[in-house]
């Protein structure tokens, strides 16, 4: 039993790590910092911070990636992508079909502001049931960091980007 859940923890591990590197990248994609979690948090979770969030800047280059979005798993094998880039286009993916559309300004100020959101800084980079089936895994990169989660743990403002970047997904 303790080999199988190496073998499915060092799976995830790298399943993480090859869905964000397959992203067209910037640079490494970096491991999740948090260890797996079996019991679901609090359904009601504030932020510790209490400055409402604000939209992340868009300086730089317009080419810059905000989010990367990864959805994996299922029954079915899902490999899906969605990435949100700093002139506001939105690159999704699904199995390898790319598909590259613009957002308005009120989405893309939408999307901005749940990235701003200081709650996100508090989600662990690992929520993962070991236990759990056939489970989608969605992996996001946010500003160099890495969250991987399955969505057992409620997790207020990173479900809400999830949500939000979903949309753009293909149905």
């Amino acid at each position: 039993m303790i080999g199988r859940r190496t073998a499915v923890t060092a799976a995830l591990g790298l399943a993480a790590l090859t869905g964000c590197a397959s992203d067209g990248g910037d640079g490494p994609a970096k491991a999740p910092t948090a260890t797996a979690s079996r019991m679901p948090a609090p359904a009601t979770s504030a932020p510790s911070s209490s400055a409402p969030p604000t939209p992340v800047p868009t300086t730089g280059r317009s080419d810059a990636k905000l989010v990367v979005m990864t959805v994996t798993g299922g029954f079915a094998g899902v490999h899906r992508t969605v990435i949100l880039r700093a002139d506001g286009t939105v690159y999704t993916s699904d199995k390898g079909e790319p598909t590259v559309r613009r957002t308005t300004e009120a989405q893309f100020t939408e999307l901005r502001t749940l990235l701003g959101d200081p709650a996100l800084a508090e989600v662990p980079g690992l929520t993962v049931d070991m236990d759990a089936r056939d489970m989608f895994q969605y992996t996001l990169r946010i500003d160099g960091r890495t969250v991987v989660t399955d969505r057992t743990v409620t997790e207020p403002a990173l479900d809400r980007l999830i949500d939000a970047l979903a949309e753009w997904l293909p149905k």
